[in-house]
């Protein structure tokens, strides 16, 4: 029988300990390489890359390499070095976003690029992503320099596509999933199947761990733009509304949008091209999409996508790790909301 992220929340919250404990062992390796490759003459580098790495992240992306390594009892130690890249990338883009975004917290602290700077910013960025690179070639497998290279590309196509989607408040779902699935999830399959590749399992493992790791980064990109809208500073680890002022057009706005009057669509209209971002903007903001379900329908489509994420590790044998994976899944999608 497939496991339901409902069935796991009955008898108590859902958490990330059980992944964080299967991984410990093996994340101290990632995080010995992170701490070695993010060196430099320059001290500049190591400096403001290390306040963002140190910054409180639960290196998710990473955990997910991991845990897919134990999955299948992959003996070895490559998957420490590949997963330190995937968290390079994740922290590059991070970097990037920020200057993009004009944001001035992360996870509760002062982005790098209110301290040091746009420039420096986007140039340690860059110096991550060669970092990457450098790991991911050292391994010497093809088939896991492609997987990490294109998903590197279509986080940066998803970016481009966010960027001339935003304050468009016509954006329909389907080019909404499509970014969310470019920028977000694309990471967390590729995260995932390089496992089965250093493992040397077969296409379908491959793709049963691709697939986990996609349906994860939506559920969890979902989660994140309702968040948006119904959590607090202190939870989310940023400014409670940024992508209302900032005019992205998520899911939940999509979808208030498109139940709203007359007077509720020239509300979002102004809204996204920025003539409406008060704090009592927000208020009403928030009071429409919640009259409307769209908080509710949005986190519904992301439990949706959990539970096929979920349902992707079936071919898979019950164990520690399987538990634990299916169990980041609950947490994701339960997470500050």
């Amino acid at each position: 029988m497939t496991a339901s992220i409902h069935r796991l929340n009955a008898d108590r919250p859902p958490s990330l300990d059980p992944m964080m404990a299967l991984t410990a062992h093996d994340l101290n390796h990632v995080n010995a390489v992170i701490l070695d490759r993010m060196q430099s003459d320059i001290p500049l580098i190591p400096e403001l890359a290390g306040h963002l790495i140190a910054g409180g992240g639960k290196r998710m992306r990473p955990m997910l390499t991991l845990a897919s390594a134990r999955l299948l009892d992959y003996p070895g130690a490559r998957h420490h070095r590949l997963a330190a890249a995937v968290e390079f990338i994740h922290t590059a883009t991070l970097l990037h976003d920020d200057v993009v975004d004009g944001s001035d917290l992360r996870r509760g602290r002062r982005t790098a690029n209110i301290i040091w700077g746009n420039p420096a910013s986007v140039l340690v960025g860059d110096f991550l992503f060669s970092r990457s690179f450098e790991l991911m070639v050292e391994d010497g497998s093809l088939k896991v320099l492609k997987i990490l290279s294109n998903a590197s590309a279509v986080i940066a196509e998803g970016e481009v596509n966010q960027l001339t989607a935003q304050r468009q408040v016509e954006t329909t779902e389907e080019r909404y999933l499509q970014i969310i699935g470019a920028k977000t999830a694309a990471l967390f399959a590729a995260a995932c199947r390089i496992a089965a590749v250093v493992a040397e399992r077969g296409e379908g493992d491959e793709q049963a761990l691709d697939a986990y790791g996609r349906n994860l980064g939506i559920a969890f990109q979902l989660v994140d733009d309702a968040i948006d809208y119904a959590s607090d500073a202190q939870t989310m680890g940023k400014g409670v509304g940024d992508d209302f002022r900032d005019g992205k057009v998520t899911l939940p706005v999509i979808l208030a949008h498109a139940r709203g009057d007359a007077d509720d669509r020239r509300f979002w209209r102004d809204a996204m091209q920025g003539h409406r971002v008060s704090d009592d903007d927000l208020a009403h903001a928030t009071a429409l999409l919640r009259s409307t379900g769209a908080l509710d329908d949005t986190m519904a489509c992301a439990r949706l996508y959990g539970q096929r994420a979920i349902d992707a590790l079936t071919r898979f044998p019950a164990g520690e790790a399987r538990s634990a994976m299916v169990e980041a899944v609950a947490f994701a999608v339960s997470r500050a909301y």
